[in-house]
């Protein structure tokens, strides 16, 4: 197995063009070193980022790190700032650490650009998932109504940070882990013309890293292929011989080890349909197959003190940043692992090593499609395995879709484009037609109503939707939700 990775590698270089790939080297190596924005930069998931910058320091010799964040995200940036300098004091490498609101000022001659910033922070996600659950559907941060309302929320300040990258930094890699990942990747690379750009998500990771141990492997000792969309996606598995093992594990995915992240309510999946499929379907799937389920444990906590998902994590955050406060503190909590991002910094930080040295390893990650996944546009953006290098991301082929995987992918893909179309225009048209595809939506009055509520929930980051959203104020819509209007109130 190891010649033939090794073969699919050789190839992979020749076909790459190999004088703009040494000049490209040529060039980084003159430079004093690497510049990294990173917008969103106050986020809580900051330490797992420096700490997978810190360990790679040795490949990545990092010259400066400027963290970007908003007005209303200030303090949140300045203790973030704090424990970052702490970080790499205490690792003994001379890292400048920037902290700024002047998103121009950080993005000045980057060579790459991380976003991970999340519009109208948790409360917004709270909203996201109350207003849904109220009318009986499923409220999550990227699938379902909330995860259209953060894409829409999203897409128009992505937008804004592509520009001033054409201005600032028009070769620098946008590295995108803002959710929903696919649905960004796709407006910023298919929309937005920004080629330079790979979205990337923890999922993969976490089966890659949880499964083996299944069926008595170690991590890296199998071999993965993944295909479909973001949070929407399944694989197969090989072992060192070349022989699949997709189906060994298949059996273990409903034991709490079993690949799941820790964010996702372990329903239990029906086992005929996925021997039937004959992959593995990733965590986020349970929303979907196991909707009734999934919606009954939704619905459990949101009428408890526990509430949404959303809720829990705002506590968990507080706890968080009381910890980064400390002034003794210079490494990455235990804790934060709580927030369900496990191996983010993997993911980041390797992606953008593998680019800087051309290293032509395997990733799975959200890029153009290029045949990949016959059943769906080539320029579209879909999540697969795919090797790694200066050249950015190159999709390894997953071949034919069975039926049933075929026909959820393309609904899912051709609702992600109703919802893009609705984010950069403020067209209401393509967001209805989003909502009657969406598959955890209902149809009908409850999602009209849900879908207006949202709007006005959401006002003061949908400025696109202006003349939309005083019609529906002046017919009297507004949430029915108590803590829903509290906050649309304090926003």
């Amino acid at each position: 197995m190891k010649k033939i990775k090794m073969y699919i590698l050789i190839s992979f270089t020749k076909i790459q063009d190999k004088a703009a790939g040494r000049e490209r080297r040529q060039g980084r190596q003159m430079k004093k070193g690497i510049k990294i924005a990173t917008i969103g930069g106050g986020s809580s998931y900051t330490p797992e980022l420096m700490e997978g910058f810190i360990k790679r320091y040795q490949e990545l010799p990092i010259r400066e790190i400027w963290l970007v964040d908003v007005e209303e995200g200030k303090e949140k940036l300045s203790i973030i700032g704090g424990l970052t300098k702490r970080m790499w004091k205490a690792a003994g490498y001379p890292v400048e650490i920037h902290t700024t609101l002047n998103r121009q000022e950080a993005l000045k001659d980057a060579d790459f650009v991380t976003t991970q910033f999340r519009v109208g922070f948790l409360d917004a996600r709270i909203k996201d998932e109350r207003i849904p659950l109220l009318h009986g559907m499923l409220g999550q941060e990227t699938n379902g109504a909330g995860g259209i309302f953060k894409a829409l929320r999203t897409i128009p300040v992505m937008e804004g940070i592509v520009e001033d990258m054409r201005r600032l930094c028009p070769n620098a890699w946008l590295i995108n882990f803002t959710n929903p990942s696919g649905i960004i990747t796709e407006a910023v690379i298919r929309r937005m013309g920004w080629k330079r750009c790979i979205g990337l998500c923890n999922v993969p990771v976490i089966s890659m890293m949880s499964e083996p141990g299944l069926i008595g492997k170690k991590p890296g000792e199998l071999n993965y292929r993944f295909a479909g969309l973001n949070h929407f996606h399944w694989h197969r598995v090989f072992d060192e011989s070349g022989k699949e093992v997709t189906g060994r594990i298949l059996e273990h995915i409903n034991e709490k080890n079993g690949g799941t992240p820790v964010n996702i309510y372990h329903a239990p999946f029906p086992m005929d349909i996925l021997r039937s499929m004959k992959a593995i379907p990733c965590g986020y799937h349970r929303y979907y197959i196991a909707q009734k389920e999934m919606l009954v444990h939704s619905l459990e906590e949101f009428h408890t003190e526990r509430g949404t998902r959303a809720e829990q994590m705002k506590e968990t955050e507080r706890e968080l940043f009381a910890l980064y406060r400390n002034p003794e503190l210079s490494k990455k909590p235990e804790q934060l692992s709580r927030r369900g991002g496990a191996y983010y910094s993997d993911a980041a930080c390797e992606c953008i090593n593998a680019i800087y040295n051309d290293k032509k390893i395997p990733m799975v990650v959200s890029t153009e499609n290029n045949g990949a996944i016959p059943c769906l546009p080539s320029d579209c953006i879909v999540e697969v395995s795919a090797v790694i290098s200066a050249a950015g991301a190159w999709p390894m082929v997953w071949g034919e879709m069975s039926g049933a995987m075929r026909g959820q992918l393309q609904l899912m893909k051709a609702m992600e484009e109703c919802v893009i179309q609705a984010a950069m225009y403020g067209d209401p048209g393509a967001l209805k037609e989003a909502f009657m595809l969406n598959p955890l939506i209902e149809n009908g009055g409850e999602g009209d109503k849900v879908l207006k509520e949202l709007l006005i929930a959401h006002e003061k980051y949908l400025p696109r939707f202006g003349s939309e959203i005083p019609k529906l104020k002046e017919e009297g819509w507004q949430s029915q939700d108590p803590v829903v209007r509290v906050l649309t109130e304090d926003a």
